[in-house]
């Protein structure tokens, strides 16, 4: 991969240098500050959707991962469209769709409608976060000024994630839960507008098209591999359904390589891996992202439909885990420029890890909300170190004029790792408690009557909904078997959370190059180079 020549850019890249910089900055970070606040919403309301919409199994995973898992899958194409077409269209087009979404979802009834107004909004989300990280980063004059952009695109991402639960927080306790997905409409609404007056027009479309093949391969290799992680614990992890989807998964998957390796404009060029950088800023991007989401997940459940606290209260924990990000980003930004990225990284992973640590120590009797600020601070603070030096690392090193692609290849591994977060965390935990449950009851003294109520509802509901039966029921007798199962469960989850954090964190140590040793060596061909003037080529 080459450089474009340094004493002009492209005629093909079409930027309208200067004048609009500061406008599509605005618009980028509103965008994907949108786009998070999307991501981020359904947590704080998973005891409300609980309560009111009575999911039963996986089905209240799926309300997550309905908005992700379009997020996951077609990143990657809309970092080609807005290449082709131009990326404004797409952060106006991206905005409208997710408004669309967010009013089917407060309109629907039952959870199958939720799930599809999830899925139309988490379409576009796709469009937004890859497009509005390419505007921003190809509109950058240097490294330094692209650099800072890059952080505060991080920071208005993390704002996103600090404004949703106090969306679904007050909506949820002073009124219904459909409000809350109202009111991102009309933010979605407003974020198409401004990016229609304020966004400068920009696209590469030098040897890029679209890829049908590796788009549906990966597509389906996606899906497959999610559903069977998701509905491994309810439909058996030996059932035709379960074991025939990871099977399709790896083989579309494994086409997926293959036709990226022979198509002639690859929606993912593989080549970019070739960069020990960027193919460690990958891995990390998605088990760290992994760990995030999987501990926000893990929270979410464990204060609504395991403590029955209220959205308010839950609201406080999101706040623990994506507020301090913006606090952080002038210390962020500064150390992004002074701290070797490996060290900024690791330290920030470590403080996950150690953070989920303590958070699955914790008693599920514990209804305390201080007891949270340890835990989920720690976890709060690594994820505002991690996640801008990941985003960092990984677009900076590759060459400007693949801006699009890289950046959607960053969002699409760091958007499998959040989508992933929820499915294993989940799975995990539901296995764990469903098993340690069905021992309980096995040798518990509950009145016969009471036992065989129980078992009806864990097999029509699950776990979850064996908790959430009225005490003075028949089966509400064994509702504290329930209780002691999930806080077990989901410690469990905390734990895994704990212990992919610490590995990515020593992968960070061991594999990414110290700041002399990549001094010391020629950066790879299809590295950001800065020619004569150290302007980057664009």
């Amino acid at each position: 991969m080459s450089s474009s020549s340094p004493s002009a850019p492209p005629r093909s890249t079409a930027v309208r240098p200067g004048r609009f910089t500061a406008g599509t900055l605005i618009a980028g970070c509103l965008a994907v500050c949108l786009a998070q606040i999307g991501i981020a919403l359904p947590a704080t309301l998973n005891g409300l959707f609980q309560e009111h919409l009575h999911p039963v199994g996986s089905q209240l995973t799926w309300i997550s991962d309905a908005f992700l898992l379009p997020v996951t899958v077609l990143e990657l194409t809309f970092g080609v469209f807005g290449d082709l077409f131009g990326r404004k269209r797409l952060l106006v087009g991206g905005a409208l769709l997710l408004g669309a979404g967010e009013t089917l979802a407060a309109a629907a009834p039952g959870v199958h409608q939720l799930w599809a107004g999830q899925a139309l909004a988490g379409l576009g989300a796709a469009a937004l976060f890859p497009t509005s990280l390419a505007m921003i980063a190809a509109e950058a004059t240097d490294l330094a000024r692209r650099t800072r952009s890059i952080a505060l695109w991080a920071s208005s991402l993390s704002a996103g994630g600090f404004l949703a639960p106090l969306l679904g927080g007050i909506t949820g306790n002073y009124g219904s839960w459909r409000w809350a997905f109202v009111v991102v409409a009309g933010v979605a609404a407003l974020s198409a507008l401004v990016s229609l007056l304020l966004a400068g027009t920009s696209l590469a479309p030098e040897g890029r098209s679209l890829d049908i093949g590796g788009q549906v391969t990966i597509g389906v290799g996606a899906f497959a591999l999610l559903y069977g992680v998701i509905q491994g614990p309810e439909d058996g992890w030996g059932s035709v359904p379960v074991v025939s989807a990871f099977l399709v998964a790896a083989v579309f998957i494994g086409l997926f390589v293959a036709a990226e390796l022979r198509a002639r404009s690859p929606l993912l060029r593989l080549s970019l891996f070739a960069n020990r950088q960027f193919a460690v800023a990958s891995v990390v991007a998605v088990v760290g992202m992994f760990s995030f989401l999987g501990t926000a997940y893990a929270t979410s459940i464990r204060l609504g439909p395991i403590q029955h606290q209220s959205p308010l209260r839950t609201a406080f924990a999101f706040l623990l885990l994506n507020g301090l990000t913006p606090f952080l980003t002038p210390l962020t930004s500064r150390l992004l420029t002074r701290v070797a990225p490996r060290l900024l990284l690791a330290g920030g992973l470590t403080l996950i890890a150690a953070g989920d640590f303590v958070a699955a120590a914790l008693p599920v009797g514990d209804r305390a909300l201080p007891s949270l600020i340890l835990p989920l601070g720690l976890v709060g603070v690594g994820f505002a170190f991690t996640v801008s030096s990941i985003t960092t690392t990984a677009v900076t090193t590759a060459p400007p004029h693949l801006a699009g692609m890289a950046s959607a290849a960053t969002n699409l591994l760091r958007d499998f790792g959040f989508t992933l977060g929820p499915a294993v965390i989940g799975a995990v935990a539901l296995s764990q408690a469903a098993s340690r449950l069905d021992t309980s009851l096995a040798t518990s003294h509950l009145a016969p009557g009471a036992e065989h109520a129980a078992h009806e509802v864990l097999a029509e509901g699950g776990p979850l909904a064996l908790n959430s039966v009225p005490p003075n029921s028949t089966p509400g007798a064994a509702t504290p078997y329930a209780l002691d199962a999930l806080g077990h469960g989901y410690a469990l989850g905390y734990a895994v959370c704990g212990v992919a954090a610490a590995v990515a964190a020593l992968l960070v140590l061991v594999m990414l190059p110290s700041a002399a040793k990549r001094a010391a060596r020629p950066e790879p061909e299809g590295t950001l180079a800065a020619p004569a003037g150290g302007v980057p080529t664009r």
